[in-house]
């Protein structure tokens, strides 16, 4: 499933992903202390969630779960953003990133491990 989610969304979305099941009145409640938002405003962003696919709905008490994993969501932003901003080069996108950066060895390491699980 691709889609794009919007930061309000987002942040519904990492109430799910965190705590699992919740009803909307738990996230307007959670939200509301978060973000200050209204009932309405969440009851809003769940409702173009569920219409995305993101989210499912079920009775009782409008009880909303993520259809779409935190990980889905990682690897389609990231894939986006090196769509957009380097031609779709992973190599060019690390090298941008890395650059400037200093990495301990045993980052080095990991991302060794990481490049040579992908031959």
């Amino acid at each position: 499933m691709e889609l794009k989610l919007f930061d309000s969304e987002l942040k519904v979305m990492e109430h799910l992903w965190q705590k699992g099941d919740l009803t909307a009145g738990q996230l307007a409640k959670a939200l509301h202390a978060q973000t200050g938002w209204n009932r309405n405003t969440t009851y809003t962003v769940i409702k173009k969630l569920i219409e995305k696919g993101a989210v499912a709905r079920s009775e009782p008490n409008f009880t909303c779960h993520a259809c779409i994993s935190k990980e889905e969501v990682q690897q389609q932003e990231t894939t986006a953003l090196i769509d957009k901003l380097f031609n779709g080069s992973a190599e060019l996108f690390l090298s941008a990133y890395l650059s400037g950066k200093k990495l301990s060895n045993a980052e080095i390491d990991r991302l060794k491990q990481l490049v040579e699980s992908l031959e």
